[in-house]
């Protein structure tokens, strides 16, 4: 019996899902992806193929949402995550991150355009303003005040709350700090 998973291929570094009907079903039921070509989708015009990043790929493996080939191979969530670290600096961080927050019911799409690894919704792009960016920090990183004070301010400048999260590797936790500007 074929399955009925959306099949998600690995072409180059990108991650593609190319039945548009598959892609629209999972950018409508979370705002997974973006659709190809889009600059600013509505669930409703999603008619093309949909890019996954690294971060919605694995995850969407991982809960059994999609399966994952290459070369009309079968990929397993093992490949795929060593796929993504070998693709993406401090994969498995910014995935415990991004994790933890799909978990929690947000939605988490790319930040860069706010200076930040990634934008989180409550609700979706599109419905909602993204009321946070989060900056994702290796736990044995050192934190420069200025790099604080700078994305902060950028933060500010956008109307976000600007959070920096790492993972606690001994409780295997994600730990958040939210900065927010305050006048004395």
């Amino acid at each position: 019996m074929a399955s009925s998973l959306p099949v998600a291929t690995i072409i180059g570094s990108r991650i593609i899902i190319l039945s548009k009907a598959q892609g629209a079903k999972l950018y409508k039921e979370g705002f997974f992806g973006k659709p190809v070509n889009v600059h600013k989708p509505k669930d409703t015009e999603v008619d093309t193929p949909l890019e996954l990043s690294l971060f919605e790929a694995n995850y969407l493996l991982e809960k059994g949402r999609i399966s994952v080939e290459s070369g009309g191979r079968t990929i397993t969530l093992e490949e795929l995550s060593q796929f993504s670290r070998e693709n993406f600096r401090l994969f498995d961080e910014l995935y415990a991150v991004y994790k933890d927050l799909r978990e929690k019911g947000y939605v988490v799409r790319p930040g860069m355009k706010f200076g930040s690894d990634f934008a989180v919704y409550e609700y979706g792009p599109g419905i909602d303003h993204a009321p946070f960016v989060i900056h994702v920090l290796p736990s044995s990183a050192e934190v420069d005040p200025i790099e604080i004070v700078r994305a902060g301010r950028l933060s500010h400048t956008v109307r976000k709350k600007f959070i920096l999260a790492t993972l606690d590797r001994s409780r295997n936790k994600v730990l958040y700090f939210m900065f927010m500007w305050w006048k004395a």
